[in-house]
């Protein structure tokens, strides 16, 4: 069941709605406020899908509402309803973060349609990144599968099979989502990478594809140190003896990026040595340690403290022999 919750001050607007929303499937729950609303999420925030929230309403507007919703469950699609449709308004929603904006009064079809596109885009944001879409939207041709440099981050948990042998599958499932892929996605996000892909326990983002920056290989080094202390926090405040540690590995060089699979599958991805190689690297690595290529570290080398830990050494998969170092820390 699919559960949407209504925020209106308005008892007719909140009927109205949860009438024409039921059509399709909804089970629809009323808020009467923001503070209301906010205690029915902190109850069922992994059972709802969708918000729908007035603007203007008295005590917690229907902004501020939505924002503390962002906060308790970032993957709820959040929707202003409002009959003030300011401009003022709209940009507030967007640059919250809002994932629609709705006016009123409102024609039944056209509202169900509005949600459901909504709740598509949200959707689709948890497998495509935010740079693909907007370039998709664009129709830009970078898209089209190109050679192009970048750097490749792959994250993994050290002894997760062991962590795994300890829990059922739900206690897992929420362990990982909430500790471990929620946060560190989010750092990849903030670092203006694009997350490639989860494999297994095993987190994949890249750094110049689709769009690029001078800063590329700092962008992803600076990411690998945000997930490094971020986990160390995460550790601190998981029950009992439960712990994740990581290893990071990061390879920077040319690799083909762009749309790749067939008529039943495509995805946005990057492969090419480049990519294999910061896998080897992540799998060399030992808990809470980065390790970074040559060229990598020539990139970062003023920006960041590491040190040698491998010269020239032979890796499975990779022809050239590779200097290998370890990353400390930002230089303060």
């Amino acid at each position: 069941m699919n559960y949407l919750m209504v925020v209106d001050d308005e008892e007719g607007v909140r009927r109205s709605l949860r009438k024409v929303l039921a059509k399709d499937g909804y089970e629809v729950i009323t808020a009467e406020t923001g503070e209301e609303a906010l205690k029915i999420v902190a109850d069922r925030k992994h059972d709802l899908e969708t918000v729908i929230s007035d603007f203007k309403m008295p005590g917690m507007d229907g902004l501020q509402t939505l924002v503390e919703i962002g906060r308790m469950n970032s993957e709820i699609t959040r929707i202003m309803l409002t009959g003030y449709a300011t401009m003022e308004s709209a940009i507030a929603a967007v640059n919250a973060g809002i994932d629609g904006f709705l006016t009123k009064p409102f024609e039944n079809i056209e509202i169900r349609a509005k949600v459901r596109e909504y709740n598509i885009k949200k959707r689709l944001k948890s497998f495509v990144s935010v740079q693909i879409l907007n370039e998709l939207q664009k129709g830009n041709r970078t898209i089209a599968p190109r050679r192009q440099k970048v750097s490749v981050l792959f994250s993994d948990i050290r002894g997760f099979s062991e962590i795994a042998e300890k829990m059922s599958a739900q206690e897992l499932a929420d362990m990982m989502n909430d500790n471990y892929f929620e946060p560190l996605d989010n750092i990849v996000y903030e670092c203006d990478g694009t997350l490639d892909k989860h494999i297994g326990d095993s987190i994949m983002g890249v750094f110049g594809s689709p769009l690029s920056h001078d800063d590329d290989s700092y962008r992803a080094v600076s990411c690998a140190i945000r997930m490094k202390e971020t986990m160390k926090a995460v550790n601190e405040n998981l029950p009992g003896n439960r712990y994740f540690n990581i290893g990071i590995g990061i390879s920077t060089g040319e690799a083909m990026a762009g749309i790749f699979g067939s008529s039943h599958k495509k995805e946005y991805t990057v492969f090419g040595p480049t990519v294999n190689l910061a896998s080897r690297l992540e799998k060399l690595a030992q808990e809470n340690q980065i390790l970074i290529c040559e060229e990598t570290y020539q990139q970062v080398r003023d920006l960041v403290s590491a040190e040698p830990v491998y010269s020239s050494t032979e890796i499975k998969g990779i022809e050239r022999k590779i200097n290998i170092y370890s990353v400390i820390d930002h230089i303060k």
